[in-house]
């Protein structure tokens, strides 16, 4: 495959753009509310990088009452950014979505403890309660559970699973002895909240082996068959791997264009560079290009979810080079 460098992005973008007669709309949905966590794309377009492509791009936030795959398939928007486990059980259910292209190249997935629960290893979790996002996100929890035969239902031998808000109070308010945090993320609301690093104890779903694909871009299936889509996207995912670039190297001016566009006011500017800086570590190296052989690690940790697997058979058609070699077609 032919390797996509930042002078092919740039040499891409301007010859596509000098073609487009026209700025092509396109509308992004986002997994969740406006942060550093997709820092790429507000900075492609707070920096022109997608006026550049000829594009004028929508980035419609997301949050608890949201499912992107919804909106997507509403017609709602023509990309959404979605993890791999959730894409790929939506596509299973009859949805059809495929990764057209993955910026993060790493999760940042972990379960965060407090050491004082005397939890040092997995081998620990049974009689335990563990705080679990859902939406999409307890996919691979499950699965890792099945991988170490840990029930999930409870009971001596197994462990009782809390539906965990996208909040770390679980854990602060004593409910459960671990909980779901990114590494971006929540693990820092709970530094914050004045629990020292060395009162913690993670379990990166990297480290454990049953890590997922996190935060990819998606399309209609049938979207693809429009040469124009796919040019349309190939544009898209050129300037949006420049964002990620550009905000990678300037953790600093990137989360204060993300607080430029949170309009909820929920944000701080400390928080928002850490999380860069964390996020960072996720993108590092990528190119946009999906990795085959972390794809098909995915899968195989969603098809080992013992009884209840989180997909029943091999995906079929559920990513594409093709817009990502169109970044760099002469």
């Amino acid at each position: 495959m032919k390797k996509i460098t930042l002078a092919g992005f740039v040499s891409a973008l301007a010859l596509t753009a000098g073609m487009a007669q026209a700025q092509d709309a396109v509308t992004l949905q986002l997994k969740w509310v406006t942060q550093a966590q997709f820092a790429g794309y507000y900075v492609a377009l707070e920096n022109g990088y997608y006026e550049e492509a000829g594009l004028d791009v929508t980035i419609l936030p997301g949050g608890p009452d949201i499912a992107p795959v919804q909106v997507l398939m509403g017609g709602g928007a023509d990309v959404m950014v979605d993890g791999m486990p959730s894409a790929l059980a939506a596509r299973e259910q009859g949805a059809p979505v495929v990764n057209i292209a993955q910026p993060f190249t790493r999760s940042g997935m972990m379960l965060t403890c407090l050491a004082e629960s005397g939890i040092t290893s997995p081998e620990d979790f049974p009689g335990r309660t563990l705080g679990v996002w859902f939406f999409g996100n307890e996919y691979p929890f499950l699965s890792w559970m099945a991988h170490l035969g840990i029930p999930t239902e409870g009971g001596e031998d197994g462990v009782e699973v809390l539906r965990q808000g996208f909040n770390v109070d679980p854990l602060l308010q004593g409910q459960a002895d671990c909980i779901s945090t990114m590494t971006y993320n929540e693990y820092w609301q709970v530094i914050d909240a004045g629990i020292t690093e060395d009162q913690l104890i993670t379990f990166k779903y990297e480290d454990q082996g049953v890590a997922t694909l996190e935060d990819g871009l998606y399309v209609l299936e049938e979207n693809l068959e429009d040469p124009a889509f796919v040019d349309r996207m190939a544009r898209f995912v050129a300037a949006s791997m420049r964002g990620w670039e550009w905000a990678a190297e300037n953790p600093e001016e990137a989360a204060e264009i993300v607080l430029d566009n949170d309009q909820t006011g929920a944000q701080t500017l400390e928080h928002q560079v850490r999380m860069m800086g964390e996020v960072a570590l996720l993108t590092e190296g990528s190119t946009g290009v999906l990795d085959e052989e972390a794809y098909e690690r995915t899968v195989a940790t969603l098809l080992g979810g013992g009884s209840d697997p989180v997909i029943t058979a091999e995906p079929e058609g559920a990513w594409t080079h093709a817009v990502t070699d169109a970044m760099t077609a002469e």
